[in-house]
């Protein structure tokens, strides 16, 4: 299985930057986890054959890449391209984004193939199959009804816990999996800003390393969704843990688990 984070950031030369505002991982160049970078970053060949798109919430720096992408694509779609979403992120979508006056209501829309979007929604704890994978969404703490994902190829198994807070729903279902390839889990914000992180339900280095102790895998463990402004201060807390294994999902990089 290949798992690349699409870049959101640029330098001033035009070349992906480590700062990450945006959240999109693209899975074996068909299936795309999250938006926020999806019409910006995608290769020509991902543009054509990502026509899968799961979605773990609502919040901007998810979707953000998602109306345009489709907008993008509208005249030449042949598949239309399925939302996979909790039916609660589908009401949102569908009110708040798509809603004809922030962006048009492409459910309702076809093209000369037919039509062009379609919503698959899931339910939490169940197994549902997104192309070649099986995925399993699990309810993770957040600060809105959002989602990480244990997805499988039938050889690799990856975990991927989304935006969260401290939580235990995720770690008994991701501890079951008997071998798992790898975990990613988010670290937003620096231990100094411990109370915005959690007012916001998110990690910082601290509370990570809490957290891993209740991870039973043996795996590599790769940080996720570090907020850029504090991009250099969280990555350093990370390093200062010193634990086996863990490091910072690299942008753009593609993984072979």
């Amino acid at each position: 299985m290949k798992l690349q984070l699409l870049p959101s950031t640029f330098d001033e030369n035009g070349r992906a930057a480590a700062r990450q505002h945006l959240a999109c991982f693209v899975v074996d160049d068909l299936i795309a986890f999250d938006a926020g970078s999806l019409a910006l970053a995608t290769t020509p060949e991902q543009k054509k054959q990502i026509r899968d798109v799961v979605i773990s919430h609502a919040h901007l720096d998810h979707i953000a890449g998602l109306p345009l992408y489709i907008d993008d694509l509208f005249a030449t779609i042949k598949r239309p391209i399925q939302i996979h979403a909790t039916q609660a992120v589908i009401d949102v979508l569908e009110r708040d984004i798509f809603n004809w006056s922030v962006y048009p209501r492409f459910s309702e829309l076809r093209n000369e193939n037919g039509v062009v979007m379609e919503y698959r929604p899931f339910e939490t704890d169940r197994e549902f199959p997104v192309k070649h994978l099986t995925v399993r969404a699990v309810d993770v703490n957040h600060k809105v009804p959002s989602v990480g994902f244990v997805v499988s190829d039938g050889k690799t198994v990856l975990a991927m816990t989304g935006d969260t807070a401290e939580m235990n729903g995720f770690w008994n279902a991701v501890n079951q999996e008997e071998k798992l390839s790898a975990l990613l889990i988010e670290c937003a914000f620096p231990n100094e800003l411990g109370v915005l992180a959690g007012n916001s339900h998110h990690l910082t280095p601290r509370v990570l390393e809490k957290e891993l102790k209740k991870f039973s895998g043996d795996c590599p463990v790769y940080v996720i969704n570090i907020k850029p402004m504090y991009s250099d201060q969280v990555r350093r807390q990370i390093a200062d843990l010193n634990i086996p294994g863990l490091d910072v999902l690299e942008i753009g990089k593609i993984y072979d688990f």
